[in-house]
């Protein structure tokens, strides 16, 4: 709290209990105090959408109070009829009159000079990945780095499902705590990071992807994530510590395999 805003508030609405005004001015003051408090006395500062928020509940609160009781309402308008009829306040009449439409004129070109900040970007789920990476002191060139087993599915179906069988096993001993029994990013440590492990069984995921990034992914981790896909919090480990070249090509298989999509192809520019 900032008790430089509050204490003078207190004391103001402190000392108005003392004074013989008018219930329209005690709710004003009110209104005021609130609003103050609200905007300037609240440490971190309140957002501005809530302010709103409340002040309108405080608005429609006062004007509660102030119809729940005929003597407060009638003494209101009173108040108000004397305002507006009564010689002695044609200068206050005159002076409200001018000035609350200029109070709204200059509030609305004070704002026009306000510098208009884009909005915050959320996090970019599939980041754009370096041209190339260093697997265990080998370079790989992402763009052109194609899964050395793929072409066995064709050519040696057994053989084939023997890689897809030791992804499998890769998976399921490393990989499932996190991404689930279903690949589905369920598993049972998912939703302690954030964001939760990517579901695999979901289109938008690895059927989007060339195998080559699934690679880059697994291989680096958490810490290769680059700057634009943060805010994260992710324990994914870097695999390449873990894991050997085939084994992380293998698990790659399995994930397709098991969904039952298909990699993105290999984009050739010419």
């Amino acid at each position: 709290m900032n008790y430089l805003v509050l204490v003078p508030i207190i004391a103001v609405m402190a000392a108005l209990r003392f004074t013989k005004i008018n219930i329209l001015a005690w709710l004003t003051a009110w209104w005021i105090a609130v609003y103050l408090t609200l905007n300037y006395g609240i440490v971190p500062p309140v957002p501005s959408s809530v302010v709103r928020m409340f002040m309108g509940i405080v608005t429609l609160s006062l004007l509660a109070y102030l119809s729940a009781d005929s003597q407060r309402l009638e003494s209101a308008k009173g108040s108000v009829i004397s305002f507006l009829a009564d010689k002695k306040y044609t200068l206050s009449l005159i002076i409200a009159v001018v000035a609350l439409p200029a109070l709204v004129a200059a509030k609305v070109y004070v704002d026009s000079f306000k510098h208009i900040q884009a909005p915050i970007s959320g996090r970019t789920i599939h980041p754009p990945p370096p041209e190339e990476i260093a697997f265990n002191g080998e370079k790989i060139v992402l763009n052109t780095a194609l899964n050395p087993y793929r072409d066995l599915e064709e050519s040696d179906p057994g053989g084939f499902r023997s890689h897809v069988k030791n992804g499998r096993r890769v998976y399921y001993q490393n990989c499932v705590f996190c991404h689930g029994d279903t690949l589905e990013g369920n598993g049972n440590f998912a939703h302690g990071f954030n964001p939760i492990p990517a579901n695999f069984a979901d289109p938008t995921t690895i059927a989007m992807l060339q195998e080559s990034y699934l690679f880059w992914r697994i291989a680096k981790g958490a810490p290769g994530l680059p700057e634009e896909s943060s805010p994260w919090d992710s324990a994914m480990p870097t695999w390449e510590n873990f894991l050997t070249e085939e084994e992380i090509w293998d698990v790659i298989l399995f994930l397709y395999d098991f969904t039952g999509q298909r990699p993105r192809a290999l984009e050739i520019v010419e």
